[in-house]
């Protein structure tokens, strides 16, 4: 029997259902049809023009994406701009596309229980907890214990290569306590400042995340250490996340990670 779309997507919804999300997100089908045999399975974090023509040409019909490509509500379809031209090619290349976001970051091996695994975190918890009837704990963010007590230097070195972040955007080390030693780290992936309250109140020496403003930096700088990593790096193990579910569930099945997807932004 075929594995159709719904398949691929129903294993997915298995990890992360669309319950999951936020309220403001638009989690699931972004357009195209689930009811269709599916060819192969193309995962990224953003869809572009250039995403779904790869798509086409791997023979994959279907993309799962981490952001939504259909967020803010669109007036008209006149194929102008980067959601619109996307959207476009899509449906020009009978290509369904759908999205994972808030969901799979609220999961209970989400994207913030997976960058705590590749920091090697021990005792791992739920920053803003809540439960769900199926899964049990589920949320945003996480804070757990590193192996050993690090230093702000060697832990900065470890974060970037963990993440693959040529840059960190911290706070300033000079503003905490001498000898200050990082030993309990809350992060989460994506624009997570505002957890930064509660890994101070549960304990944390450091708290990861991205997209942090000015004002976050000034207001917690002797309370903890903030490392802000770009928000692409913080979540491209979403695509990991996906590719490890679906393999699982459907072996044998062609699912393949987005060779041209590069992080918009570029440190020079």
């Amino acid at each position: 029997m075929a594995v159709t779309n719904r398949d691929i997507v129903d294993a997915v919804e298995q990890m992360a259902p669309r319950r999951l999300q936020e309220e403001y997100d638009n989690t699931g089908l972004q357009c195209g049809s689930l009811d269709v045999p599916c060819s192969g399975v193309l995962l990224c974090i953003d869809v572009t023009e250039d995403i779904v023509s790869e798509a086409c040409e791997r023979g994959c019909n279907l993309i799962i994406t981490h952001h939504p490509l259909l967020f803010r509500s669109i007036k008209r379809v006149d194929g102008v701009g980067r959601v619109q031209s996307a959207l476009v090619a899509a449906i020009r290349c009978d290509v369904t596309i759908y999205s994972c976001h808030t969901a799979v970051d609220n999961a209970p091996a989400g994207v913030s229980h997976a960058m705590a695994g590749m920091l090697g975190l021990k005792d791992v918890r739920i920053l803003e907890n809540r439960e769900d009837r199926e899964l049990g704990a589920v949320g945003s963010g996480v804070i757990g214990n590193l192996p050993e007590p690090l230093s702000v230097t060697r832990f900065v070195g470890l974060v970037k290569d963990t993440f693959g972040s040529p840059v960190a955007r911290c706070s300033d080390p000079d503003a905490l306590p001498d000898g200050h030693m990082i030993r309990r780290v809350g992060l989460c992936g994506g624009a997570g400042s505002f957890l930064v309250d509660n890994a101070i109140s549960m304990g944390a020496d450091a708290y990861i995340t991205s997209d942090t403003r000015y004002n976050v930096f000034l207001d917690c700088s002797h309370d903890i250490f903030l490392v802000d990593i770009g928000h692409y790096e913080s979540e491209e193990c979403a695509k990991d996340i996906f590719y490890h579910v679906i393999t699982k569930k459907i072996p044998n099945f062609a699912v393949c990670k987005s060779n041209i997807e590069q992080n918009p932004i570029k440190y020079l």
